[in-house]
């Protein structure tokens, strides 16, 4: 190999690896360890197998939002990038005819960033196992969670109503 085509070999492997290390990660959503200290928006229970989607969602849910989103949680939508919501999802244990919060299931997360997350209505998914930031749960955003929150585009794609 001449020293020209040693160069210009030297100089393709640079700009390869520089392009490589330029191009953008995976899209993901952070867990938010302080999100107990947003606003509770509300809470719901799904406590019968009557509901379609007990099997998934039964338990608990306590449904957080950052304040970038708050003030469009009280109109519904549209809300700005930068909006959070979590939905905290807790096992229902009956307590001598009282529902009380068990174990936590999971801990979800809606975060509205319209570049990042454009092929999904402008907002990233994730759910975390047992509320553990290491165990994700979320392997196809578009299928496990945003065809069903396609019912919602009226809403900016938000099931949850923020009540006052």
């Amino acid at each position: 190999m001449g020293m020209r085509t040693f160069i210009v070999a030297a100089v393709v492997a640079v700009v390869g690896a520089g392009a490589h290390a330029a191009e953008p990660e995976k899209a993901s959503v952070k867990y938010p360890a302080d999100y107990r200290t947003w606003t509770h928006a509300k809470s719901t229970v799904i406590y019968s197998d009557k509901h379609p989607l007990y099997g998934s969602f039964g338990g608990i849910h306590h449904i957080y939002v950052n304040g970038v989103g708050l003030k469009s949680a009280k109109t519904s939508g549209p809300y700005p990038d930068g909006t959070v919501f979590v939905f905290d999802l807790l096992q229902l244990t009956d307590d001598n005819g009282a529902y009380i919060e068990g174990n936590r299931k999971l801990l979800a997360v809606m975060q509205k960033d319209a570049k990042r997350f454009k092929d999904t209505g402008g907002w990233g998914f994730e759910a975390f196992k047992n509320g553990k930031p290491q165990e994700r749960l979320v392997t196809d955003a578009t299928g496990q969670c945003f065809s069903c929150h396609t019912s919602q585009k009226e809403h900016d794609f938000v099931f949850s109503v923020y009540r006052e």
